[in-house]
């Protein structure tokens, strides 16, 4: 099983930048495609971003091309997600998914974008 903790969430101004990390629990981090959702009010959960296990394949939601960038840490057990040029409709509880035979997510970590 995998614990995720989430932080790096919080307010900041359109244009601005945030950090998330995920921290993940247990010896076996390296073998999980890891991702980040994110959930606006009203809204279902979307892909954000993900990063294959070892670390050379990216991908990204169209909506964040070239202003997120997901990075991972095999040794740390950390994901990160750097998000720069962050706009009003980047807000949303962000949450941090590992995938392997089995689902894992994070509690999730607000980030609110004002204009």
């Amino acid at each position: 099983q995998v614990q995720l903790v989430e932080s790096g969430g919080g307010l900041v101004q359109a244009g601005g930048s945030l950090r998330l990390s995920c921290a993940a629990s247990g010896r076996t981090f390296r073998t999980y495609y890891m991702g980040w959702f994110r959930q606006a009010p009203g809204k279902e959960r979307e892909f954000v971003a993900g990063i294959r296990r070892s670390g050379d394949n990216t991908y990204y939601a169209d909506s964040v091309k070239g202003r997120f960038t997901i990075s991972r840490d095999n040794a740390k057990n950390t994901v990160y997600l750097q998000m720069n040029s962050l706009k009003p409709e980047d807000t949303a509880v962000y949450y941090c998914n590992a995938r392997g035979v089995f689902d894992y997510w994070g509690q999730g970590t607000q980030v609110t974008v004002s204009s």
